[in-house]
């Protein structure tokens, strides 16, 4: 029997990778499986209980993880056995490539099987691989994506609490700047007139233009104002989002 798919998980390949290693969470998408532990870095050890057409059995089999590449591939080799129901024996490769929606996962599965499994039909025991299969990489998909969406949420909370402390920080500067007292404006001291000769014409009045201040609002600049308004402006929007 042969057979290949594909899942694509929104995940990074490494979660993915991490997932694919970690004994609880094959045990939780594994339809019937009783117990899955991890002997070695490399083995493990399981119980399944299975149908396939009549025959319903418990399997208790041995797995073996070879040609490791992580995070990108390895395969799985191993071999089944439910008594009087049959054997199965076969391996499974298993790929991961990383895409702009997250992980893509390939595998292809090659297996024999044999006892009464080998008598119920090459039809039976394809639509049983096919349907454990799809039950397996769809609970899969969901556990390792929901394991995901906290983290991103926290990410982008992290990001958020970041862009308002900022803004919040922009704000104050801007109260403190304008808070700041201004040296008054002092007109430079007229240079003392040279002593005019004698005329009979009076000596003509010197006229001092007055130094235009600049344009306040309680005190604050305008500009200070406006920088003011363009901080408040960014809150909104932090807070909005």
């Amino acid at each position: 029997m042969e057979m290949s798919g594909e899942q694509q998980i929104a995940a990074p390949k490494q979660t993915v990778w991490d997932a694919l290693n970690d004994p609880d969470t094959l045990k939780a998408c594994i339809t019937g499986c009783q117990t899955l532990e991890k002997t070695t870095e490399t083995h493990l050890e399981a119980s399944v209980k299975a149908a396939v057409g009549p025959v319903k059995a418990t399997f208790k089999g041995e797995v073996d993880l070879e040609n490791i590449d992580p995070p990108n591939s390895y395969t799985l080799s191993g071999q089944g056995k439910g008594g009087a129901a049959g054997f199965a024996k076969g391996s499974a490769d298993v790929a991961l490539e990383e895409n702009a929606d997250g992980t893509l996962l390939r595998y292809t599965v090659k297996a024999n099987v044999g006892g009464q499994l080998a008598r119920i039909g090459s039809r039976l025991i394809d639509g049983a691989a096919k349907k454990y299969a799809d039950e397996f990489f769809t609970a899969f998909k969901a556990t390792v994506e929901a394991a995901e969406e906290p983290v991103a949420e926290k990410a982008q909370s992290a990001v958020d609490v970041e862009a308002v402390e900022t803004a919040e920080e922009a704000v104050a500067e801007t109260v403190e700047t304008a808070q700041e007292p201004t040296e008054p404006v002092v007109a430079p001291e007229a240079a003392p007139e040279p002593a005019a000769p004698p005329t009979p014409e009076p000596a003509s009045e010197t006229q001092i233009t007055p130094t235009e201040e600049p344009d306040t609002s309680n005190g604050v600049p305008a500009f200070v104002w406006g920088g003011a308004l363009a901080v408040a402006v960014i809150l909104a929007i932090v807070f909005l989002l």
